[in-house]
């Protein structure tokens, strides 16, 4: 069994629920085949077990660290990398004429979740710039394109996104990097940028020829002054070297690493602290200000990131999931094999009797189970969120408006809950895999504390859970007169139906526990926008995003349980037993995380004011 990720949980989620085959009904996609989207999962799942997975421990021990000139980072990484990009993973989602496969987003997440699980450190460095390449094929122009992107899907450039400053945090309207307009060039309106970067993921390095940064950065008015607010935001291309119009490299940009951030978890990717236009370290005497050449429009540089931002929080939720899921393999592997203690009754009464082990003790089995429907709810998740992905992209090419603008809007409300909720409760997942394993838990010699550690980030990466809960709450909700709430709730409330249509008792309970948890939400939501006061109705804005999460997750698990229930008269052997296991782990969730979100719905219904009245000087 790969302690990575389960490769039958994969094909399940895909080919028995999802029916990504049929995506090759889609023109894009007519090339492929369920041989292709395996031949995919097989080579992302070799390099991740041979490459990526080897060193993770190593990485988390010897993190990069910085001299003041160059940044060390252990060979591995490299290596690993190298095979990534030598597979063409890199341009794995792109089109044909980029060097790509084509593959769909469902694919790419899927095989792409073998290296978060096996290395979430090493794998930063390609997902980041995959990112970073989509962002500037959807909004850079043909010369960008040629000179940035066409090199990062090759391998031979890596990408950041650089938004936080040390003064703004997450306050994006707070950003103070200055871009002065200096004149046109071949790639656009080139710019002179001044300012400071935080948090900077990949954002120095040795692996590449070339670091690309999107920096965000304001434009001043006629006044010469900054604009208040994100009003003023444009992006920008700020590359680590200059490129000369034959591609080759230029001298090295006004971008200076200030220091390397040391995290608790993530440590074999290197967080920075950049300076633009410190002076020209590189070249003394130059012009101070470190050349940028705007993307898109000025001052609509947020709705680009965003472009970003929105992928990589998605990205989040997966990482979430994958390391959640390899932490519950491993305390699964564990609880299999060691001894410990007897059983519950007379038979365990004798001391001289053989112990048994963890996993026959039902508390044991509970943690695991728990586990168990946090991870595997999580990865159905995020990739039903890829396949609206894919189903999007092919509404927009064939010109079907409607059904476009159904899984946009879709997408838009599930975005907070694919990243927060894995980022909460796959974070639980592993904590339990340490709990688990006992004593031997929370020892280096053993993977699971390591775990925890590069996990416990993605609560906070791109958006904290009260950015999204204020995101979910204060925003998609009520977007277009609730349109998005409303067709989510369609979609749930086809699930209940068809469940209840099943024949089975177990799964119409489920039904309607959801039909009604489901209706609650829909009061809950009303209420708390009839408030009257943005204040009290954001207020508790994280508690709601939580129980919102619960009641997609159980819908999540209805719709796992009712391919497994209709699967399982046919089955034998080890597929009887995964779908036994599947429709275990779908009770649990019902019978045990389902009914949390009915207090947190009371305290949203009363619109409780105890957090929104308490004040400074009372802590």
């Amino acid at each position: 069994m790969s302690l990575i990720l389960s490769r039958r949980d994969l094909n399940f989620v895909l080919y028995e629920w999802l029916d990504a085959e049929s995506l090759t009904q889609i023109p894009r996609f007519a090339d492929h085949s369920r041989e292709t989207f395996d031949a995919a999962l097989d080579t992302c799942e070799k390099i991740a077990t041979d490459l990526f997975a080897p060193h993770n421990k190593k990485s988390d021990a010897h993190e990069p660290h910085f001299d003041g000139e160059t940044v060390t980072i252990i060979p591995e990484v490299k290596a690993a990398l190298k095979a990534f990009c030598e597979a063409g993973l890199m341009a794995a989602g792109q089109d044909y004429d980029y060097g790509g496969m084509q593959l769909p987003v469902t694919l790419e997440k899927a095989a792409f979740a073998y290296f978060k699980a096996a290395n979430v450190g090493t794998s930063s460095y390609p997902f980041l710039t995959i990112g970073n390449s989509n962002l500037l094929l959807t909004h850079g122009t043909p010369a960008q394109v040629d000179t940035f992107v066409r090199p990062e899907l090759e391998g031979r450039f890596f990408g950041t996104m650089c938004l936080s400053e040390p003064q703004a945090g997450s306050s994006l309207s707070d950003v103070a990097t200055r871009a002065d307009y200096e004149g046109e060039s071949p790639l656009g309106q080139q710019y002179r940028l001044r300012g400071n970067k935080m948090w900077i993921s990949a954002g120095e390095h040795e692996l590449s020829e070339n670091i690309v940064h999107l920096v965000l950065a304001k434009i001043p008015g006629p006044d010469g002054k900054l604009i208040p607010g994100v009003k003023g935001i444009s992006l920008f291309i700020v590359p680590k070297y200059l490129v000369n119009p034959d591609g080759s490299l230029g001298e090295h940009n006004d971008v200076v690493l200030a220091g390397l951030n040391h995290k608790m978890g993530y440590r074999g990717t290197t967080n920075c602290l950049l300076n633009f236009g410190e002076g020209m370290k590189y070249q003394p005497g130059g012009k101070a200000g470190a050349i940028g050449y705007l993307v898109g429009e000025p001052h609509k540089g947020l709705a680009c990131m965003f472009h970003m931002m929105n992928e990589a929080r998605i990205g989040v939720g997966l990482g979430a999931v994958a390391l959640g899921y390899t932490g519950y393999l491993h305390a699964l592997d564990y609880a299999r094999s060691r001894p410990q203690g007897r059983p519950v009754g007379p038979q365990g009464k004798d001391p001289a009797s053989a112990q048994v082990r963890l996993v026959e003790h039902a508390d044991v089995r509970r943690m695991l189970l728990a586990q168990k429907s946090y991870v595997e709810g999580g990865l159905a998740l995020n990739l039903y969120c890829a396949r609206l992905v894919d189903e999007e992209h092919a509404a927009k090419a064939t010109g079907d408006a409607a059904k476009h603008r159904e899984l946009s809007l879709l997408l838009d409300i599930l975005t907070p809950i694919a990243k927060s909720w894995p980022s909460q409760w796959c974070l639980e997942a592993n904590s339990l895999a340490i709990q688990v394993h006992g004593g031997y838990g929370y020892t280096r010699e053993y993977n699971v504390e390591q775990f925890y550690r590069d996990n416990r980030l993605n609560p906070i990466h791109e958006g904290t859970h009260g950015i999204q809960g204020l995101d979910l709450l204060g925003r998609k909700v009520v977007m277009q007169d609730g349109a998005a709430f409303q067709l989510l709730g369609k979609r749930v409330q086809d699930t209940c139906a068809r469940a209840r249509a099943a024949g089975d008792a177990t799964l119409g309970e489920q039904a309607r526990a959801l039909g009604a948890a489901a209706g609650r939400l829909a009061e809950v939501t009303q209420a708390l926008w009839a408030a009257g006061d943005p204040n009290v109705t954001l207020a508790n804005a994280s508690v709601y995003l939580e129980a919102f999460g619960h009641v997609v997750v159980a819908w999540i698990w209805l719709e796992q349980a009712l391919v497994a229930q209709a699967a399982l008269p046919s089955a034998a052997g080890d597929d009887a037993d995964f779908y036994r296991g599947k429709l275990a782990a779908a009770a649990y969730f019902f019978r045990f995380e389902l009914p949390k979100v009915y207090p947190q719905f009371d305290l949203l219904g009363s619109l409780d004011r105890t957090t929104l009245d308490m004040q400074d000087s009372w802590f």
